[in-house]
């Protein structure tokens, strides 16, 4: 078997469906790969930063090198091949038509703000009327959010936010949620002119019906739909063209092995493509949003041409991406069903809708009153037990007030994270450490200073 076989793509850039692995990896391995983790710590985080490997990172030094010897030639001769072999494979990974509709941005917030752009100048140009709709979930990115404000609003746009239920029992509860606000759009001769729903929300996490919510979109008559799929990439299956948005994009960096910052964004071939620009403008200008992409002026793009390498390393494991997933969301809520049991409470969703993120409620009687008291939590998680992992706070809802002094209503919930070199050591640290916390009678307030 030579190296590209190896590699799983040919010499024309084609990517098999199934890659030939010679040996799986195996667990001394994962761990030596992971090595430069900080061992003391229980890291139950990978959602919010990823992780990368030794062997790609030695890869990434080695384009770095290779730019910083002869920068001129690199420039030339490699940079644009080097990208669009990374293009292709992500074209594979995700079953789009044609590589250039991939594009590779920094961040799926650079993404955003390539689609955000374009509604803006549509309100500026008059296409759009001031007023006309953009749809949006209430738990969408932060980042996003601005995006839309930065964009949007300021271009007379007007948006709505779809209310989501958390803790959620089922899918219906979010597909009519997103009914309704459409409907409120639509109200009093409106457009809704974008729709932005992501895959998998980040906090609280729960996976989206993304596909059922474009579905509802095209009959609704939206003119075009943007999913933020920060997490998606190596967490849950992708296939843009069975999921039929306008826009897609993903973090590799994220879940996909990739070292800080590299992602990708589809836009599915139309006439709309021509208006998209990077926001960063160079002399590439105007010769497409791939080619604007792939040169923003003199920086480290090492992270972009990993990607071939990155493939490589997945399909080490049993199954490759798909195995790895698989056994990444198994995990994760066996430790999430674990520690519900352990405190008391229950997952944020049904197990179907969790990907290698869980939602576990916290014991009521932590007393998290607050986003900030949350926030207060999780430095003391890291501070004092060496355990790095998100906490949510969540509103107590109309009636649940008696409760929330009686300390008997959930109020926080932990997030948490499966990726291949965790351990289940890892998710007893976090359950023997809030246990502590309740044993020791601990409330967060005892976190405010002074």
């Amino acid at each position: 078997m030579d190296e590209k076989e190896t590699n799983g793509i040919d010499s024309n850039n084609h990517i098999s469906k199934k890659a030939k692995v010679i040996r799986c990896i195996t667990q001394s391995e994962i761990q030596s790969e992971f090595s430069h983790h900080d061992s003391s710590t229980a890291r139950i985080n990978n959602g919010s930063f990823g992780s990368c490997p030794d062997s790609i990172m030695s890869c990434q030094k080695k384009w770095q090198l290779k730019f910083l010897r002869q920068p001129d030639e690199f420039y030339f001769n490699h940079l644009q091949a080097g990208i669009l072999k990374s293009r292709s494979v992500i074209k594979k990974i995700i079953n789009a038509d044609d590589v250039e509709e991939v594009s590779i941005v920094d961040n799926a917030t650079t993404a955003a703000a390539i689609v955000l752009q374009q509604i803006g100048w549509a309100f500026t140009e008059g296409h759009f009327q001031k007023g006309d709709v953009v749809v949006m979930l209430h738990y969408a990115y932060g980042a996003v959010k601005k995006s839309i404000q930065a964009y949007v609003t300021r271009a007379g746009g007007h948006v709505i936010e779809v209310q989501l239920p958390f803790p959620v029992v089922s899918k219906d509860e979010i597909v009519n949620e997103f009914r309704m606000a459409l409907e409120q759009g639509k109200s009093n001769g409106r457009k809704v002119r974008l729709a932005v729903i992501d895959h998998i929300t980040s906090m609280p996490s729960v996976i989206i019906p993304v596909k059922e919510l474009v579905g509802l979109c095209r009959e609704e008559g939206v003119d075009q739909v943007f999913v933020d799929a920060a997490h998606a990439i190596g967490n849950v299956d992708i296939d843009v063209k069975d999921i039929g948005a306008d826009f897609y994009t993903s973090n590799l960096h994220k879940w996909f092995f990739c070292p800080p910052s590299v992602a990708f964004l589809y836009c599915r071939k139309m006439g709309e493509m021509s208006d998209l620009h990077h926001p960063v403008v160079s002399h590439e200008y105007g010769n497409g949003l791939a080619i604007e992409s792939a040169w923003i002026g003199t920086r480290d793009y090492s992270s972009q041409l990993v990607v071939p390498s990155v493939l490589e390393f997945v399909n080490r494991f049993e199954g490759g991406i798909d195995g790895i997933k698989k056994r990444n969301h198994d995990a994760a809520v066996e430790m999430g069903v674990m520690l519900a049991k352990a405190w008391g409470t229950s997952l944020g969703s049904p197990p179907e809708m969790c990907s290698s993120m869980v939602m576990i409620g916290l014991p009521a009687c932590l007393g998290i009153s607050s986003e900030a008291e949350g926030l207060l939590l999780r430095t003391h998680l890291r501070d004092s037990f060496k355990i790095e992992v998100p906490i949510y706070y969540q509103e107590p809802k109309r009636g649940e007030m008696e409760d929330m002094i009686d300390s008997s209503c959930v109020t926080g919930y932990a997030r948490i994270s499966h990726q291949v070199y965790n351990t289940v050591d890892d998710y007893y640290k976090m359950r023997d450490a809030i246990n502590q916390l309740v044993q020791d009678g601990f409330t967060c307030k005892m976190l405010h200073s002074g």
